[in-house]
Parts: C-alpha cells; structure tokens; sequence
C-alpha cells in the first residue's frame, strides 16, 4: 500500500455540521468538483452509509468505485475503504478526524492512502495527494459555511 498523506483544515463549524455534509454523499457532485455522482449503495440499519459509489472526472483521472464506510460511536471519525479494485486504483483507505474547538469550529484531519493501477513516480503521486486533499478540504469548508450561512 502506497504512504499516506495527511492534512488538516479549521471549519467554522461545529462537529455535528461538519459531519452532516460529510454523510450526504448523494449531494457530493453539487459541491465537489471531480465527482459526478454518488449513489448510496448500502445502508447500516442506523441510516448511514455502509458502501457508496463514486463516478468521477478529474480530467486525467476518471473512475468509478465503491468505497465502504465505518463511523465512531461518536462521529468524531469516519474511515472508508475501496471494495474492489477499479479501473484507476488497486486500494483506497481514508479518513475523517473531527474535534471540536472551543470556539465553536471544527478541524478536521483528512487522512488518505491510494495504491494506483497505474504507474507514477513518487513525486507526482505526492504532489496529486496534496493537490486532491488541499481541494477537498477547502471544497467542504465551503460547503460547510455556507449551509450554515444558509440557516
């Protein structure tokens, strides 16, 4: 399995929040740009997602997977992993870390390793990670405000 990256972002949020954006996965292809859509495939009996669907485009990168999820008790981490290998990658493991600030927001610590079918030099694959969990958190932090904003 590849390294993996980590990286983090303060939300002006409260956990709870944060996690409500994160759990909808069926509104994904409205706030987040590679994903063209998202299909809960599996349900835990709780209501949250066990096994989701993703097709995306990210220019040089399109796919289509189907990542498996776990949540703490408390929510305060949600981890998946790729079912199967697809087209593009042959793992995927992931998570979420949220805790609380005493000012009201959020960070969240984004943590990912990906194994691709395809070759690329360390260096590229570094700098793809950074690139994609730099966007991603910044993705959700606005969607995140501004359905705050929106309330």
């Amino acid at each position: 399995m590849a390294d993996s990256s980590t990286q983090s972002i303060i939300i002006g949020a409260a956990p709870d929040r944060v996690t409500a954006v994160i759990c909808d996965f069926a509104r994904y292809p409205e706030w987040t740009e590679a994903v063209r859509r998202a299909e809960v495939v599996e349900e835990y009996e709780d209501g949250y997602a066990s096994q989701v669907r993703f097709t995306i485009d990210a220019g040089v990168m399109a796919d289509e997977y189907v990542l498996a999820y776990e949540y703490a008790e408390d929510l305060s981490r949600i981890e998946w992993h790729l079912v199967a290998p697809s087209k593009m990658q042959k793992a995927q493991r992931g998570s979420y870390d949220l805790v609380g600030n005493q000012d009201g927001s959020t960070t969240v610590t984004y943590t990912l390793e990906v194994d691709l079918s395809v070759g690329m030099l360390g260096m590229f694959r570094r700098k793809a990670e950074k690139m994609i969990m730099d966007t991603a958190l910044k993705q959700l932090k606005r969607r995140v405000e501004a359905t705050g904003a929106a309330q």
